[in-house]
């Protein structure tokens, strides 16, 4: 049964993913399935707050959380503003794929055995994502998920694990203040 007015903003990964009560790993809850559409409704750090549609709410690590197809989020409903230009990295993504293609070619024709074919591929990485005008692409130089809007390039997750949210550094200590002054 869903709520009305939830409307996901993410899934879950294809393989699921742990959650937790608070977020803190000593606090671990029931992982969510794969594919459970989910509403990000704070961040904190690289942790992420989602909502499920029946209500119930848990701590995950928000990078790995899959968006649901539309604008990018911005801060404070602000443009995005360009980091770069995209084409560059497409330029990699592109000889990355052919280096694999070429070894995959070599292989299927029986010129490398399979320790070769290891050898050949290790390190070896690309991640592409492409729906309609939006794509997220994977960038293996620094461990970061871009989004690309066609011209704009902007960081959406990194590798990193997550981070804790900055101290909020509260009010400053309780002083006793007598009549006469402190």
């Amino acid at each position: 049964m869903t709520s009305l007015g939830f409307r996901p903003t993410h899934v879950v990964p294809q393989r699921g993913m742990p959650a937790w009560e608070e977020p803190d790993p000593a606090r671990p809850t029931v992982s969510l399935d794969a594919f459970l559409p989910v509403q990000l409704v704070e961040r904190r750090g690289d942790w992420g707050h989602v909502l499920c549609a029946n209500g119930w709410s848990a701590w995950v690590d928000g990078r790995f959380l899959v968006a649901v197809p539309q604008d990018p989020p911005t801060a404070d409903g602000d443009p995005v503003t360009r980091t770069a230009d995209p084409r560059p990295l497409l330029t990699q993504v592109e000889r990355v794929l052919a280096d694999y293609r070429s070894v995959v070619e070599e292989l299927a024709s029986g010129g490398l055995d399979g320790e070769s074919f290891r050898t050949r591929t290790s390190g070896l990485r690309i991640g592409v994502v492409v729906d309609g005008e939006s794509m997220w692409l994977y960038d293996a130089e620094h461990g970061r998920w871009e989004y690309v809007d066609g011209t704009q390039l902007s960081t959406y997750a990194t590798d990193d694990g997550p981070r804790a949210a900055a101290a909020d550094p509260g009010h400053a200590p309780t002083r006793v203040v007598t009549p006469d002054g402190p």
